[in-house]
């Protein structure tokens, strides 16, 4: 068994898009499309990108508003991406316009950072070990 798509619920598909390829720098990988203005729309790392897709989910269910909410009302990232160094993307990021809700921290034996995607989330990003 393996993780294939995981995916974000956001408020509007091509915002989303712009942001998770332009500014965090992944690469389209579907986009095909639904219903009414919906698409199959994910996104993959340049650095694997046969590996696990990010769905770029519309937010159109009733449960998913008041959740989005309640998480980033508690500070609660969604999901979190790997980086190899937190403090070197973050100033990138921060360069680029992107809100951090939480600058890089050290936490035990990992760094993290949490920053705002534009479309009604936060998102950690992660550095391992040292």
């Amino acid at each position: 068994m393996r993780i294939n798509i995981t995916s974000v619920f956001v408020d509007d598909q091509e915002r989303a898009l712009r942001f998770y390829t332009e500014v965090l720098g992944f690469v389209k990988k579907q986009d095909v499309p639904l219903s009414g203005e919906d698409r199959w729309l994910t996104v993959v790392s340049p650095e694997n990108p046969n590996g696990t897709e990010l769905l770029l989910e519309p937010s159109g269910h009733r449960a998913v508003k008041p959740f989005k909410e309640a998480l980033v009302a508690d500070g609660i990232p969604f999901t979190q991406f790997t980086v190899d160094d937190v403090a070197a993307e973050y100033e990138r990021l921060r360069g680029l316009g992107v809100r951090f809700t939480r600058e890089p921290a050290a936490m035990g034996p990992v760094t993290t950072a949490v920053l705002d995607d534009t479309c009604g989330n936060l998102i950690q990003i992660l550095q391992l070990g040292s």
